[in-house]
């Protein structure tokens, strides 16, 4: 069963100039995206810096407002809802944010903070937060002294460990976690990883993973949406990404995965030049400036995101066209 459905999600911000402040332009940061997440499901999203993943996902929770499209969260339009109704579907979806040392606030302590989300959403009579507090830091690996201890007085992973707290204080059926482990050393990420695996399973979790490194995406999810400058640009499972990519885009990535094995020997693929500015986002295909696939219908039409296997979908007009029945 769908939990969460989205379409044409778009969400550009308004920039500002002269002396009246005027709209002289528009930053692209989600275009068009639409996808559905089915209950127990973990859907990867990956992209390089600036390609708009952390925007989607705070969209999606409502904490940007979209310029346009639908989010239908457990049959119900999200952006139909105002501020105050939104309230019981703050309970149900959570986030988990990128960097612990700036998401957490430094003036509480850790039972203080939980205390504090877990009185405004209700989620158990006030006799019993102490011991629910006490249970959750339990649930993410942290001791029970630390309920008297503040933000700072504790390593990286140990942060991100309480803003995992935080999120599942409120008892939520859905999580985006925003790049949950790229601000922690190496030796932390694989703890955090697998401790959110744990969770997911023990709850009942859907996941929204967002990350910069599809090597980690395709570990840790069943599906990844690839986005390239606000589009997604493919949709495929996570069970053989290595062999059934086809977007050059996700290919690169690939290719810039570390290497298991060090006799291993493949010739090293780069891609060339930058990634456009979504102020001024080129004509056509949002990847025309740097694919090597180019064609010159790639610089006037953008490649619709056609259905090329069930569950796997490409936007790219250098592939065969989709079989019959497949579009």
């Amino acid at each position: 069963m769908t939990l969460l459905e989205v379409d044409n999600l778009v969400k550009h911000f308004p920039v500002r100039g002269g002396l009246l402040s005027r709209v002289v332009g528009r930053v692209h940061a989600v275009n068009g995206v639409s996808f559905q997440v089915p209950r127990g499901e973990t859907l990867g999203i990956v992209g390089e810096s600036g390609c708009g993943k952390s925007t989607l996902g705070k969209v999606l929770l409502r904490l940007l407002e979209p310029t346009s499209g639908r989010i239908v969260f457990d049959q119900q339009d999200l952006t139909q809802l105002s501020y105050r109704q939104l309230r019981p579907f703050r309970s149900r979806a959570q986030i988990v944010f990128q960097d612990p040392n700036s998401s957490l606030n430094p003036r509480l302590t850790v039972a203080a903070m939980l205390r504090e989300v877990i009185r405004f959403h209700r989620i158990v009579p006030l006799g019993q937060t102490d011991e629910y507090i006490r249970q959750l830091l339990g649930k993410v690996g942290m001791p029970a002294d630390a309920q008297g201890k503040y933000p700072h007085e504790f390593s990286g992973g140990q942060r991100q460990r309480l803003g995992i707290a935080r999120a599942l204080a409120v008892k939520p059926e859905f999580i985006v976690a925003d790049e949950p482990v790229s601000a922690l050393d190496v030796s932390i990420q694989a703890q955090v990883l697998n401790l959110l695996m744990d969770l997911k399973e023990e709850f009942s979790l859907t996941l929204l993973f967002i990350s910069h490194d599809l090597k980690v995406i395709a570990h840790f999810c069943d599906r990844v949406l690839v986005m390239y400058l606000g589009y997604v640009v493919e949709e495929l499972p996570c069970l053989d990404i290595q062999r059934d990519a086809r977007h050059p885009y996700t290919q690169a990535l690939l290719a810039a995965n570390p290497i298991n094995d060090p006799d291993e020997r493949r010739e090293l693929r780069v891609l060339e030049g930058e990634v456009p500015s979504p102020y001024n986002p080129p004509a056509g295909c949002p990847f025309v400036t740097r694919c090597p696939l180019v064609m010159d219908r790639c610089h006037q039409e953008m490649p619709p995101l056609e259905t090329r296997a069930p569950g796997h979908r490409v936007a790219c007009w250098a592939l065969d066209p989709p079989r019959p029945g497949m579009g």
